[in-house]
């Protein structure tokens, strides 16, 4: 028997299989329910508006997109990637480090996984490339796997988006990313050192100690970033929307005036491309905030928790099952859209379950991260294999060391909470 609801899940998988945007399609499909089930077509206009107008909360997500953006065409990647190359490139398989050790610095800035993956990515795949010294494959493999990490370690988008529809603390949220990020930062870096004595990629010269100095001055402005912003925001000083706004600010300032690295063009290009990536995500918003009304008058949550309720499953067994849900999901669908649509169903069972909430979130993070690296929709696998014009199969065979080692960290931080609620609880978390 066909319902409304059924009908409205066929019209948003029908029209995705037709090229159709998947916000654009929970928007449609939306209506027609409305439609079928004799509602007020208005609805969903007052569901958007709504939505989008009463949280500040999404102002972040803009400001964070410009400030990846203005980092991206000045210098401060390059500085960042030199100091990267001071601190790690002497060991064995160095610039594979420097890739991940560079991508931990820039989560502290960018709160985007594709900006991490093409700010970095052209330059450090250059340099891996260069002389033949590592495959490209690899180069582009090691390079999409650091990538994840920018969306853990705060800011983060992706957790601007978890806080959205759970009403979780963005300030714990960021806090609990921390751990994870530099636990996924270690695992790749021992997967990389692993691989680069059995394959034996080289050692870089060591660089010379009277350089230090100069390139640690150098890159010193854009270091302290992350660190005006994590304090600014745990110090009480401004609220993360208002991080966002600052750390957006700085990079303009410190691009314009400091380092002279931004020209009126490539302002105008990141205030459009940043633009364009804003609109993409507010219409994927508008859609998943049509569509969990419709989620929410069918009742399907509470109808969830009372279907995984009659398996008896423990906090872990539902973190595991949701881990399990989330990854395969994670193969098909877009990152933002598991969060939006998929992940509010799950929430009211883990309340009332009493899985912590801030661990759940740095917990789904982890996996739509993940699925970032798994194929067939694997979007930093396409990203980095147009990047370097290798097959996608190529890329994918040398990802997979790197995605073993984000699973293994993923199941840390669901079976040790700790692991995540350990740094919040520090600065005040009560949860």
């Amino acid at each position: 028997m066909t319902t409304p609801f059924s009908m409205c899940v066929l019209m948003i998988v029908g029209l995705g299989v037709l090229g159709l945007p998947i916000g654009h399609s929970m928007i449609v499909a939306s209506v027609f329910y409305l439609l079928l089930a004799g509602l007020d077509l208005g609805t969903a206009a007052e569901q958007i508006l709504n939505g989008l107008f009463n949280s500040y909360v999404l102002l972040a997500v803009p400001l964070f997109i410009l400030a990846a953006d203005l980092m991206n065409v000045g210098t401060l990647t390059d500085r960042l990637l030199q100091f990267c190359l001071v601190l790690v490139g002497r060991f064995r398989g160095g610039l594979g480090h420097v890739n991940v050790v560079s991508n931990v610095i820039f989560a502290g800035m960018s709160g985007s996984a594709i900006a991490d993956a093409v700010g970095i990515g052209r330059i450090i795949i250059g340099m891996m490339t260069k002389g033949g010294k590592y495959p490209i494959a690899y180069a582009g493999a090691i390079t999409a796997s650091a990538a994840i990490i920018g969306p853990i370690i705060p800011p983060s988008i992706p957790m601007v988006l978890y806080a959205l529809v759970s009403d979780a603390s963005i300030g714990f949220l960021f806090l609990g990313g921390v751990v994870p990020g530099l636990l996924l930062g270690l695992a790749f870096m021992i997967m990389n050192t692993m691989i680069s004595y059995r394959r034996d990629f080289p050692v870089e010269p060591p660089v010379p100690m009277r350089e230090i100095p100069r390139i640690t001055v150098k890159a010193f402005p854009a270091l302290m970033l992350p660190v005006i912003l994590l304090f600014g925001i745990y110090g009480g000083v401004m609220t993360p929307t208002e991080g966002a706004a600052a750390a957006a600010l700085y990079a303009l300032l410190v691009s314009s005036l400091l380092y002279r690295s931004l020209s009126l063009r490539q302002l105008y290009d990141a205030i459009l491309s940043s633009s364009k990536a804003t609109t993409s995500v507010g219409i994927l918003i508008a859609g998943a905030l049509v569509f969990n009304y419709v989620v929410t008058i069918e009742n399907i949550p509470n109808s969830l928790q009372v279907f995984m309720s009659g398996f008896h499953l423990s906090p872990m067994g539902f973190l595991l099952l949701v881990n399990i849900v989330l990854l395969i999901l994670g193969c098909l669908l877009e990152g933002s859209t598991i969060l939006l649509v998929i992940v509010p169903i799950f929430i009211p069972t883990a309340k009332a379950l009493g899985v912590d909430l801030v661990q759940f979130g740095v917990v789904v993070v982890v996996n739509i991260m993940i699925g970032l690296l798994t194929p067939p929709y694997g979007l930093l696998l396409f990203i980095i294999a147009n990047m370097t014009k290798q097959p996608l199969g190529a890329i994918v065979r040398e990802a997979i060391p790197f995605i073993l080692a984000a699973l293994a960290v993923l199941m840390l931080i669901t079976f040790v909470p700790e692991t995540v609620l350990w740094l919040p609880r520090q600065l005040g978390y009560k949860g």
